[in-house]
């Protein structure tokens, strides 16, 4: 039987500490599920499909058991559409912590056959998230520590277009 996990994200734009939760996540499942996703309460600066295509991009090198697929319903739901057994959420602070163990409480109460699986980031990578690469980004700051080089040169592109705040 085939052990799936799904790591759901929105993903604008994937960062190396998401990059670390997939390589790891990667290895505690025989197939990993990366879930783009569109998230109400936040403004991507990129689209759905651009952030596909970033994030199938930054994953094409890391094995075959990773598939990129977008979804726009309940996690649960999802999940149980891929046969996922797993969900893999990253940590970074004691703050998402909070949020997350109340998302996983959740999400059992919806489907109690997924279990939630935390992994914490690694400690070099744990300050980075994506409001935070793409808020220093629109100041004109220097993103390449938190993001790939391919994908530091799409936000700086996509900053360009939109243009910088505070100039």
């Amino acid at each position: 039987m085939t052990r799936t996990g799904v790591y759901p994200g929105t993903f604008d734009p994937i960062t190396l500490g998401h990059m670390d939760i997939i390589r790891r996540g990667a290895h505690l499942v025989d197939r990993l599920v990366i879930g783009v996703t569109t998230n109400p309460s936040k403004s991507p600066m990129f689209s759905l499909e651009e952030r596909m295509e970033m994030v199938r991009r930054e994953v094409e090198q890391l094995g075959r058991n990773i598939s990129v697929v977008s979804f726009d319903s309940l996690l649960m739901d999802f999940a149980e559409r891929e046969g996922a057994s797993m969900i893999i959420r990253g940590l970074r602070a004691v703050a998402d912590f909070e949020y997350e163990y109340q998302m996983a409480g959740m999400n059992q109460q919806l489907n109690d056959r997924i279990e939630t699986v935390f992994l914490m980031a690694d400690v070099s990578l744990q300050p980075i998230a994506s409001r935070l690469v793409k808020e220093i980004a629109l100041y004109g700051g220097e993103i390449h520590k938190f993001v790939s080089p391919a994908v530091a040169d799409e936000v700086r592109a996509r900053v360009e277009r939109i243009g910088r705040k505070g100039s």
